[in-house]
Order: structure tokens, then C-alpha cells, then sequence
């Protein structure tokens, strides 16, 4: 697994629970360091381990705590770039779910080494949506519907979420646009702002 979602999971725990609590995490590992370098390449079985171990510490569900995890990477201000990034897939919450189909090659451009899952948007109205996502963790799937949820607060969508299911390696969001524009939403300019 790409240094990147360790890193991503390291600096949730951190920023969330204190630096005190990671190290806990990480001595219930039993790897051996405490901090991941993002860009190098770890053995796939060290982020479950990882994850599991953060579920013990923090006597948080799995599938909640994957879900606050996507919340934290789009919401937490440390973290304000990838979400620049995200929002640049559409002017609209419609036109970002669009641009999902195409976050993993975007995603390429910047790491190249970075495998994230493949994930397919179907439209199946206006108002309703499906996103399937094929990871080899279970788990992405409420990490995206935190993504989502946060993505959605930040165009002023009103959205329902709801994970229903994982088989063969692939998990299911439904989505439900309730109301596109229910809130102003956050503020977003395509260029930087001058010092």
C-alpha cells in the first residue's frame, strides 16, 4: 500500500487524537517505527493492521471509523489542497460526482505510483446515483461515503448516503440528491489568492 493512505491514516489519528494516541496505535502494531514516509511503498497487510489496531485504541466500529476518515481528508484544514483538488471535478455536487470516474487517473498524473480503487458512477435519475468502488480493503467504500458527505456540505448539497453493500471485492454507495442547492456552500476560486 502507497505511503500516502498510511500517511493519510496517521495524520487522522493525529490531528483527531493526539500524537499519544498514535503512538499507541503503532506499539499495538508491533511494526517497529511509528511514523510512515508517504512516499514510499509498504507490504500490503500493514494498513489493515494499522486499521484494526486504531479500532482498538480508539474502541471506534471499523466501517465508522473508515467513513471519519474520508470526512477528515476532504474537511480538516491541514488537508486544503486535496480538497482545491476535488473541486476542481465541477462547478456543481452533479458535476463532481461526474468527475469521479476519473479521479484515479487524476489522481496518476500527480503519484504516479499511487493505485487508488476503481470507482464507477451510474446515474440512475437526475436525483439518484450508484458508486461502486473495487478496492482490494474493505472499508473504501465508507471512506468514500465520508468523502461525499464532506464534498457535498462543501458545494451547499443536500445529500443521503447510503452504503449497502460489499461482494466480490466491490462496495456500493447509493446516493440520493435531495436538494442541490440546499446551503451557500463553502467558497472556492479557481486561483490562488495573492499574498
Amino acid at each position: 500500500m502507497h505511503g500516502l493512505i498510511n500517511r493519510g491514516i496517521q495524520k487522522f489519528v493525529t490531528d483527531s487524537y493526539g500524537t499519544a494516541k498514535w503512538r499507541v496505535v503503532m506499539d499495538r502494531t508491533g511494526l517497529g517505527f511509528t511514523n510512515f514516509e508517504a512516499m514510499l511503498t509498504y507490504d500490503d497487510e500493514v494498513t489493515p493492521k494499522v486499521l484494526a489496531a486504531v479500532c482498538d485504541v480508539l474502541d471506534r466500529p471499523y466501517d465508522d471509523l473508515l467513513e471519519d476518515i474520508g470526512t477528515y481528508l476532504v474537511s480538516h484544514n491541514n488537508l486544503e489542497p486535496l480538497r482545491r483538488l476535488l473541486r476542481f471535478g465541477g462547478v456543481t455536487f452533479v458535476d463532481f460526482l461526474h468527475s469521479l470516474d476519473d479521479l484515479r487517473d487524476r489522481a496518476r498524473l500527480a503519484v504516479p505510483d499511487l493505485d487508488l480503487p476503481r470507482i464507477e458512477l451510474t446515474e440512475e435519475s437526475a436525483e439518484r446515483y450508484s458508486l461502486r468502488c473495487y478496492a482490494p480493503i474493505r472499508g473504501w467504500g465508507h471512506s468514500f461515503m465520508g468523502l461525499l458527505r464532506a464534498m457535498a456540505d462543501d458545494y451547499g448539497a443536500l445529500v443521503y448516503l447510503e452504503h449497502t453493500g460489499f461482494e466480490a471485492g466491490c462496495e456500493t454507495l447509493a446516493i440520493s440528491l435531495l436538494e442541490p442547492r440546499f446551503s451557500v456552500g463553502r467558497d472556492f476560486n479557481l486561483g490562488a489568492r495573492s499574498a
